[in-house]
């Protein structure tokens, strides 16, 4: 049961890269846009956000999932002090609608980052997260999440909707016989990084789970502004300049390869630069099923009237 919830936990990880190794230099622009050193932070950026995004719908569906109040299991509830890491959860099933408090002050699963504040998840009563169409919200409140490797921290403020499409519960995907979607959307998240500055971002994401010796998760984009589709994340970057993400090809992780990112693509755009992101290579380039070393990620940022800078990164 763990470790079936506990594959998109990690998972997500595989998200947390930086571009430097793609820097050319500090004052390298284009008039009125970012340089090439701020197209690489703005990437860092969003990575570290999605992979909270993920990490955040990953525990609530955990604390949906486990209590039988909420998710509508017959064999009562377990423990959600050992199944989200780093948190202690407090319940509220008497109310309209039903809370679940999660407050973080600890390390996250995998001991890469550590999380401060807290996050409420509501749902009304009478509705059963297994059920098709269930809707949970998610406040997050102050929740501040600290990158152990450098000590980098973004905070995020706002609301998310996770909605269960399909219906079904993971806990019986493999015996399901057909895939779950889970979508998550937000308008009003607010994004404070490490250097004081304060964006407004929104989201929207949709998460199909199947099983394939173990669990596959794939996740796309689902937003449009009639120019790009696909969109995951769109808002403004910390140095004020606009931009929109995209899931290009669905971005696949597989319980099988120990829950690695083993295949997809993700592009930012409106930068003055657009920044290609391809997933699930190897050191030559070349797709790879499941190496027992490390995937390769190809980066291309491309500027117009300029040669692409292309570089291959482990991950």
């Amino acid at each position: 049961m763990l470790n079936k919830f506990r594959l998109v936990a990690f998972a997500t990880l595989a998200l947390s890269i930086t571009f430097t190794a793609c820097k050319k230099s500090d004052d390298t622009s284009s008039k009125g846009g970012l340089t090439d050193a701020q197209v690489q932070v703005h990437n860092d950026d969003q990575n570290r956000v999605g992979n909270s995004e993920n990490a955040l719908a990953d525990d609530a569906n955990v604390a949906l999932s486990e209590n039988a109040s909420f998710g509508g299991r017959l064999d009562g509830s377990s423990n959600l002090q050992t199944l989200i890491c780093g948190a202690t959860t407090a319940l509220d099933t008497t109310s309209n609608p039903r809370k679940i408090t999660i407050t973080y002050n600890g390390l996250n699963c995998a001991g890469t980052e550590t999380r401060t504040g807290t996050v409420v998840i509501s749902m009304a009563q009478g509705m059963r997260w297994k059920d098709s169409g269930a809707v949970a919200t998610i406040q997050v409140t102050n929740l501040r999440i600290t990158r152990l490797s450098d000590n980098k921290s973004i905070t995020i403020n706002g609301t998310h909707t996770l909605t269960n499409v399909t219906g079904g519960s993971l806990i019986d995907l493999a015996q399901r016989g057909r895939p779950i979607v889970h979508t998550i959307t937000s308008n009003n998240m607010t994004i404070t990084f490490d250097d004081n500055t304060q964006r407004s971002w929104s989201v929207a994401r949709k998460r199909t789970f199947s099983y394939n010796n173990g669990i596959v998760l794939s996740i796309i984009g689902t937003y449009s502004d009639n120019t790009t589709n696909g969109i995951c994340e769109w808002g403004t970057t910390r140095f004020g300049t606009a931009f929109v993400t995209a899931i290009t090809q669905p971005l696949v992780f597989r319980q099988d390869c120990n829950g690695r990112l083993v295949s997809g693509q993700i592009e930012h755009t409106r930068l003055s630069a657009t920044a290609t992101a391809t997933f699930g290579l190897d050191a030559s380039g070349n797709p790879v099923s499941c190496p027992n070393g490390a995937y390769y990620m190809k980066i291309v940022i491309t500027r117009t009237g300029q040669q692409p800078v292309t570089v291959l990164l482990p991950y």
